[in-house]
């Protein structure tokens, strides 16, 4: 036993004496090799960085489209100039870019000049671009780049009118807004140890992919009746937008493998989503059986980047130590650094908060009011019985509706474009050679294609189209001129012009077919043919170039000019 005395002089060196002390997190164990053995769960390091990485993806995807797309929809002799669409929307709101117009339309295009809109519209995507693909090749953002990845989109989708209006554009807006507060305000560091990811940010993507499966479920519910009786499956994979080719065999699966696909997909969408709010583990079930479906959804169909991007919000039910087998385990290597730090607030050696920590807290905080109000007719609409999906509520989609589907097509309809070279369109012998479009249903021996994430815009909305009569679409019949014209900008956007290196056609006209998928094994799949058709009728009547000077005309459309295919 010690002495009186010394025990004195020991504290007045300052000793420690032992005492009771509050529990503190077990410091992660590390193996022989000093490389990081386990990191503990509740943080969110390893995290942003996925998060950010698939967020670039599909950002680099969508820039993608719009470079090599634009110029043919909205640019200066696109399907749907988007100059035009300003200046009518400068006309309505009083003859100038007032704030009316921006609320309206809110694009940096209103800041800039509008002689070339072609190399704008580039220049744009080129932008939004090279910043994604920074983003996703270091892993390294800011708030300023992410802004303006955010703001650069958003003014390509404000004027991309009929193009851009699919829900996930808003959705993928949402996601990068999110995204901004992901990141430090300068800072380009993968690992930004002053700007620890915030709770608020977590839960504003997880509150993302409830609202986005929810809503997709309740829709389907309250939509089409074979989405109660569980028939839906028996004819969607034959009548999505764009099939691929897995769409062909799993269409012809078994009655009660439908039934199951329906049932499968109602608990995924009704159910799996409340999963975010029952703890860790079943949040991370949440996680991995949204991924799982999503990947199911790209084997099955071409949903464009849509099951991509939905899989993005689902990365924000895993932590750290859930992701850490993603991120290699050398020293130095980012986890190793996550787990140094990981230790070093378990022992209480924090950095000290800075001014801009406080500030930052603020900054979350205002996010998470800010989407709690922007919230609140979105849950009204989820709780309505006339639920819309899709939707904003708010120029500037920040929080959004979702759904998809909420309605199946019992049968395929597409709209065939023809041309030919007679002078005489109602002549018996003229005749009529196809078009074919990038991935839509066209030639009956061509394999469905599998593009996604890719998305050919033009073949969505021809598929649109079918729905309706052309009287509903305009930009079919400036779709028409330019065929007649062999116009090379808009030729891209198909795979076969049967006028290639000839003079273009003389007359052009769309028919309507019913399609359906061959039987495998049966005639026409012998055949070599993946589709059967049976013609409906005439879509649009023979149009040519100079019977549509005066349509052209009234529409401030410039009139293309023939040119050798």
């Amino acid at each position: 036993m010690a002495a009186p005395g010394e025990s004195l002089r020991k504290r007045s060196r300052g000793d420690r004496v032992p005492g009771p002390r509050s529990p503190s997190p077990p410091a992660p164990r590390r193996d022989p090799a000093g490389s990081p053995a386990c990191l503990r769960a509740g943080t969110f390091w390893l995290t942003r960085i996925a998060l950010l990485k698939a967020l670039a993806f599909v950002y680099s995807v969508a820039f993608l489209v719009a470079f090599r797309q634009n110029k043919q929809l909205i640019g200066d002799r696109g399907l749907l100039p988007c100059r035009l669409y300003l200046e009518h929307l400068q006309r309505h709101f009083g003859g100038q870019a007032g704030w009316d117009a921006v609320g309206h339309a809110p694009t940096v295009l209103w800041l800039l000049d509008w002689s070339d809109m072609n190399a704008t519209l580039d220049t744009l995507a080129l932008l939004g671009l090279g910043l994604s693909s920074f983003v996703l090749v270091t892993g390294c953002a800011n708030m300023v780049l992410m802004a303006a990845l955010w703001a650069l989109y958003m003014s390509l989708v404000s004027v991309g009118q009929v193009w851009y209006s699919f829900g996930w554009e808003s959705q993928l807006l949402e996601t990068g807004f999110l995204g901004i507060f992901l990141c430090p305000l300068w800072t380009l560091s993968r690992l930004p140890r002053h700007t620890p990811t915030s709770c608020i940010v977590i839960w504003g993507f997880r509150w993302l992919i409830f609202r986005i499966m929810l809503g997709a479920g309740l829709i389907k519910l309250r939509g089409d009746r074979c989405w109660r009786d569980l028939s839906c499956m028996d004819h969607h994979y034959e009548t999505q937008p764009v099939p691929g080719p897995a769409a062909y065999y799993l269409h012809h699966s078994p009655w009660w493998v439908h039934r199951a696909e329906t049932l499968g997909n109602h608990l995924v969408e009704l159910v799996v989503p409340f999963f975010v709010f029952l703890g860790r583990r079943m949040c991370i079930l949440h996680g991995v059986l949204q991924i799982l479906f999503q990947a199911i959804l790209i084997i099955s169909g071409n949903l464009s980047f849509l099951n991509w991007l939905t899989m993005v919000p689902s990365i924000a039910c895993f932590d750290d130590a859930t992701l850490g087998f993603l991120f290699p385990s050398r020293p130095g290597s980012l986890k190793d650094r996550v787990l140094k730090m990981q230790e070093e607030e378990g022992q209480g050696e924090q950095p000290r908060p800075r001014h801009g920590c406080v500030v930052r807290r603020m900054v979350n905080l205002l996010l998470g009011v800010l989407i709690a109000c922007l919230s609140v007719p979105v849950v009204l609409n989820l709780l309505s019985s006339k639920q819309i999906m899709n939707s904003s509520f708010n120029s500037l989609r920040i929080v959004n509706t979702y759904g998809a589907f909420g309605s199946v097509t019992k049968e395929r309809t597409e709209v065939i474009v023809q041309g030919t070279a007679s002078p005489n369109a109602s002549a018996p012998d003229a005749v009529w050679e196809e078009y074919e479009f990038k991935c839509k249903p066209g030639a009956l021996d061509r394999r469905p294609c599998l593009i996604s994430p890719y998305h050919h815009r033009l073949d969505w909305l021809m598929w649109f189209a079918a729905f309706q009569t052309y009287e509903h679409h305009e930009w079919i019949i400036h779709l028409a001129g330019k065929l007649l014209a062999n116009d090379a900008e808009t030729l891209s956007l198909l795979a076969l012009n049967p006028f290639e290196n000839r003079a273009p056609p003389r007359w052009l006209r769309a028919e309507h077919y019913r399609y359906k998928f061959s039987r495998p094994g049966g005639e026409h799949a012998a055949a070599g043919r993946w589709w059967i058709r049976k013609r409906l009728g005439p879509y649009f009547p023979p149009v040519s170039l100079q019977g549509l000077r005066g349509y052209f005309r009234a529409r401030e459309w410039p009139l293309p000019e023939p040119t050798l295919g």
